[in-house]
């Protein structure tokens, strides 16, 4: 069977996921670039396979014939050089440089950097009108985990547009070969100024640390990986956080008894974010694994040795297998399962920051603005156009009067 053209257009991300998880354990699917990939969104073959010790996530060294930026899209997700893209004892090297700025205590310490930034946004909304539509995610949701990374990562105000420009269209799987060539350039032309200007006058954030490492030890933190490690952690560390708040907003218009149940209780905000996560991953298909042995799934189906592997990460919370009933969003949800942020090694470092940050953000709105309503139906939000991540364009809301 010819391989399924993988939509690159937002439009079909569940259904096609659906689609793939029951033609099979894995699903033979295009890519852009022509490039042919296994599928995987059951769950229990997804979460296999993020342990398996014969599936690698280095390209260098796993896919035959691999050729470092031929892909202009695969990029962030292949060429970089970082604890996302290595194996074994790289992994650990690389992920325990950065995973020291994402202790538990490190992270709790962040709260009242986290409540003063959403107060001060809020307070902003708070001088709009209340009768007239805005954007809640470029105005609030976009706006929270991104100035909670630049600043964590000491990014200055005027290189912050750039670099949050190229982030977001690294997302977008639609572009064509050129204009995914030039989101290239901008995104290595984004983080080197970055090192350059926190080299000349390095900070108290972790740019500076990891400068600092890397000036101390070349052998242990290459340039090419302090570089790679940036984009990243600057990515992973905005862009999630974003769908998970707009999400998570759109669940609570549509479900007025559950957003109740959590002002009535503030614990329940913690099974907003999860139900959340697992219904509307921030994530669906993450590129690429790779086969270092052949992987015999049944079924028929075999990944041969040195082929593509594409994880549904956001399949596998909406497989009826993991979680009866997928479809119905539920705070109440017993036994809920989601790898929203991962399985395994690979597992997020930033996890427990996402969900501090929206477990501050999304009861400081509702509280702030508590007739806040969709501006134009929830069915005619416009999709960001990509395989990969997972959110929309925008949210247009009315605030309503704001609290006292």
């Amino acid at each position: 069977m010819a391989p399924i053209p993988l939509d690159t257009t937002g439009l079909r991300l569940y259904e096609q996921a659906d689609h793939l998880r029951a033609a099979g354990p894995a699903v033979r699917v295009l890519l852009p670039g022509d490039l042919v990939a296994w599928s995987v969104t059951r769950g229990d073959v997804v979460k296999r396979l993020l342990t398996h010790p014969d599936v690698s996530k280095d390209a260098r060294r796993s896919w035959p014939g691999y050729r470092p930026f031929a892909i202009a899209w695969l990029t962030a997700w292949v060429d970089v050089v970082s604890m996302f893209t290595a194996d074994g004892d790289d992994h650990q090297r690389l992920k325990d440089l950065v995973g020291r700025a994402f202790t538990a205590r490190r992270i709790d310490a962040m709260r009242p950097a986290i409540e003063a930034i959403v107060t001060s946004l809020l307070d902003e909304l708070a001088g709009l009108p209340a009768d007239r539509p805005l954007d809640l995610r470029s105005r609030f949701s976009y706006r929270v985990p991104t100035r909670v990374i630049c600043d964590l990562f000491g990014v200055p105000d005027d290189q912050r547009p750039a670099m949050l420009a190229t982030i977001d269209a690294v997302l977008d799987t639609s572009l064509g070969p050129d204009e995914a060539a030039g989101v290239q350039r901008d995104m290595y032309a984004a983080v080197h100024r970055l090192v350059a200007t926190k080299s000349a006058r390095p900070g108290d954030d972790m740019t500076s640390l990891l400068l600092t490492a890397q000036r101390r030890d070349e052998d242990r933190l290459s340039m090419d990986e302090l570089v790679s490690t940036l984009i990243l952690m600057i990515g992973a560390g905005s862009e999630t956080t974003v769908s998970l708040i707009d999400h998570a907003v759109v669940a609570m218009l549509t479900h007025p008894d559950q957003l109740a149940a959590a002002h009535e209780a503030p614990g329940r905000w913690a099974d907003v974010i999860e139900e959340s996560l697992r219904l509307h991953p921030p994530v669906m298909h993450l590129p690429l694994r790779y086969a270092t042995a052949d992987l015999d799934l049944g079924e028929g189906v075999t990944i041969g040795k040195g082929e593509l592997i594409i994880i549904g990460f956001g399949a596998h919370g909406r497989d009826p297998a993991v979680n009866p009933d997928p479809g119905r969003y539920d705070i109440d949800r017993h036994d809920r399962q989601h790898l929203a942020f991962g399985h395994g090694m690979h597992f997020c470092l930033g996890a427990p920051l996402a969900r501090l940050e929206a477990g501050v953000a999304l009861p400081a709105l509702f509280g702030r603005f508590p007739r806040l309503a969709p501006a134009r139906p929830v069915g005619w939000l416009t999709r960001q156009p990509s395989f990969i991540g997972n959110d929309v364009r925008d949210l247009p809301v009315l605030l309503g009067p704001a609290a006292a």
